[in-house]
């Protein structure tokens, strides 16, 4: 199995409100996948990070094999949900992925 862990930052320009209604959309986007995308094991999104922390939000997601994370990438659901709920808000994306 293979391990794919996203840490996002929002843009500045919106205000605390505006941050958690588009935290909530990008978690109802990426876990709507489960079912969709073939090879997800699971998928998290995280929301509620403590006041220490230096990022928005975490996807914490496990997929079958590195090459269901390779399909996931350019799954048109997942694409479409990338395009429209995470990369116009974010302006810091970090990832890890890693064999578990």
């Amino acid at each position: 199995m293979v391990k794919h862990v996203i840490l996002w930052t929002l843009k500045e320009e919106y205000s605390e409100e505006e941050k958690l209604n588009i935290k909530k959309e990008i978690k109802a986007g990426l876990e709507g996948l489960k079912g969709k995308v073939p090879g997800i094991v699971e998928i998290k999104v995280n929301i509620d990070g403590l006041a220490s922390s230096n990022a928005d939000l975490m996807l914490d997601s496990t997929f079958e094999s590195e090459d269901a994370l390779k399909a996931y990438a350019v799954h048109p659901d997942h694409v479409a949900v990338a395009d429209s709920k995470v990369r116009p808000y974010t302006k810091l994306r970090s990832c890890l992925d890693y064999v578990v």
